[in-house]
């Protein structure tokens, strides 16, 4: 599995005129099974993917150039990998 963390590198004005293009992106990647959850930070200073595994790390990055938000400059990615050695027994198809 993989945690993604999303840093706002912009002023938020910049990020919330491509919140609804990233919230697109993200839909299809939440519809296709491959993020678990998806949201903001508390404060909002960037935002937090789930990952399933399945992939690799590099493959993860690649797709991540295609959110609006790293297309436009407006964040940075940190990608951490780790294996799941206990969870929720409802979350056992994405282990």
């Amino acid at each position: 599995m993989f945690i993604v963390t999303i840093t706002y590198t912009q002023p938020i004005e910049a990020i919330e005129a491509k919140t609804v293009e990233h919230r697109e992106w993200l839909d299809i990647h939440v519809a296709s099974g491959l993020f678990i959850a998806a949201g903001p930070m508390v404060p909002r200073t960037g935002g937090i993917l789930v990952v399933r595994s399945g992939g690799t790390k590099e493959e993860l990055e690649t797709l991540l150039k295609d959110d609006p938000f790293q297309v436009h400059g407006l964040a940075d990615y940190t990608v951490t990998e780790f294996k799941a050695g206990k969870f929720n027994p409802a979350l056992t198809e994405f282990a």
